[in-house]
């Protein structure tokens, strides 16, 4: 990996690909601490600390801290990666939608332009719920029309300005745009988390004397790190290659074709979207069981309190981890939701047929869909079973030692995800260059 960058460095113009793209994190990172006017942003760091526990550090984490500071990119890029859900939903449901996605280029196009309209949408709704809400009880200097409005302008505005880096960094940068402004907010994460579990659990080994206790404590945050980013690079790249030979054809007079070729499935088809959706979907009741302590939750508000992943795993509530099963079950749901959305067993097996490509031992056709939809299905579920290993180990030790950090089960699958295909992506752009310049010689 180093060795790709430190090559891609040596050609001009990839190096100018990569100096704008770091100039963008820079411009997002600066935005992240630029404050709204009018805010009191201590009001709303105690209101946060005191009131909602663990149900929105998946929110701050995607927003690299900004929405805690209430900064002008408060919202950062995530009313886009909900605009961009909701336009992969309604490509199935709406027919003129799935017509656009398959007329290639300009339908991508179409389809992005509605995006960005349905992001700005979002932006005004989340801003204006802010600001109205928040605003009456004190997140305002001074409530009144004037200020509301400011802020609603100022947050739209840092969300349609942080989507706008996201597309010039996708055009003009290495590619991947939006993928990695959400990354560098992710990471941006890490050196506070690594500060908090330092001085959670070896500062006070070391200020008692217990420098053993200290180093195990040290080891046993190193080694559980490593483990994690170890097992989303194996799931990242797992997949599963299905074998496809293509007949013989007889074309004037000579033999073309019968080559051998595969489809790779990869194990995490749905990559870290299963997660998302499931954890969005707790989001809200979290929110509200988060009003509730433990001993007066009662009825419906009990309920809640058992969708709220910050009161899984912790000694002496052990009933409360049943809210994890919940968690599990939507993210095998979503896992296969998700891929019978992006992969059409039918359709590939029609396209095989028609370009007289079939799987060794399969009849085209049906048995080829057929025996396509029983790999997938297992798979889907291994991939499933994956993430939610990753996604349970920062939760579990959360709940068991109070380690609350950012960086682990989703934001790594994400940063990991998003750094392989951007090193995929330079190494093509180096390999079409090459290519380029072998033929202008």
């Amino acid at each position: 990996m180093l060795e790709t960058v430190k090559n891609a460095f040596k050609i001009k113009d990839i190096r100018n690909k990569l100096i704008f793209t770091l100039l963008m994190m820079v411009v997002v990172r600066l935005g992240c601490e630029l404050p709204v006017p009018g805010v009191d942003r201590n009001y709303f760091a105690s209101w946060f600390a005191q009131q909602t526990g663990d149900a929105f550090s998946f929110m701050d984490a995607f927003t690299g801290g900004s929405f805690l500071k209430m900064s002008v990119f408060a919202l950062n890029i995530t009313p886009y990666i909900t605009s961009s859900i909701i336009m992969q939903l309604l490509t199935i449901a709406i027919p003129k939608l799935e017509e656009m996605q398959r007329e290639g280029e300009d339908g991508r196009k179409k389809i992005a332009s509605i995006t960005r309209y349905v992001t700005v949408g979002l932006s005004l709704m989340e801003s204006s719920a802010m600001a109205i809400g928040f605003g009456r009880q004190g997140l305002l200097d001074e409530y009144n029309a004037l200020n509301v409005i400011m802020v609603i302008t100022a947050l739209t505005a840092g969300s349609a300005f942080i989507m706008w880096i996201g597309e010039r960094i996708t055009e003009n940068g290495v590619g991947n745009g939006i993928s990695i402004v959400l990354t560098i907010n992710i990471i941006s994460r890490i050196p506070e988390d690594l500060k908090s579990l330092w001085t959670q659990f070896v500062t006070p080994q070391f200020e008692a004397h217990k420098y053993g206790a200290g180093t195990i404590a040290i080891a046993v945050i190193i080694a559980v790190i490593v483990l994690t980013v170890i097992l989303t690079v194996i799931l990242n790249g797992a997949e599963r290659r299905i074998p496809v030979q293509y007949a013989k054809k007889v074309q004037g007079r000579k033999m073309v074709g019968g080559q051998s070729s595969h489809i790779p499935l990869k194990v995490n088809t749905g990559g870290v979207i299963p997660i998302i959706f499931a954890s969005s979907l707790l989001q809200l009741p979290g929110v509200i069981s988060s009003f509730f302590g433990s001993g007066n939750a009662t009825g419906w508000q009990k309920f809640l309190y058992f969708l709220n992943s910050g009161n899984w795993f912790k000694k002496g509530a052990w009933v409360y981890s049943w809210g994890a099963l919940f968690y599990v079950v939507l993210v095998v749901f979503f896992a296969y939701f998700y891929t019978s959305i992006t992969f059409n067993p039918m359709e590939v097996a029609e396209n095989m047929k028609k370009s007289g490509g079939f799987i060794p031992g399969t009849r085209p056709g049906k048995p080829t869909q057929e025996y396509l939809t029983k790999v997938l299905n297992y798979i889907v579920f291994i991939g499933a079973i994956g993430l939610i290993i990753v996604a349970m180990i920062p939760i579990v030790f959360n709940g068991l030692f109070g380690a609350s950090v950012s960086f682990g089960g989703t934001s790594l699958i994400i940063i990991v995800g998003v750094i392989l295909e951007t090193m995929k992506q330079i190494e093509s752009q180096m390999l079409v260059r090459n290519y380029k310049g072998f033929l202008t010689d």
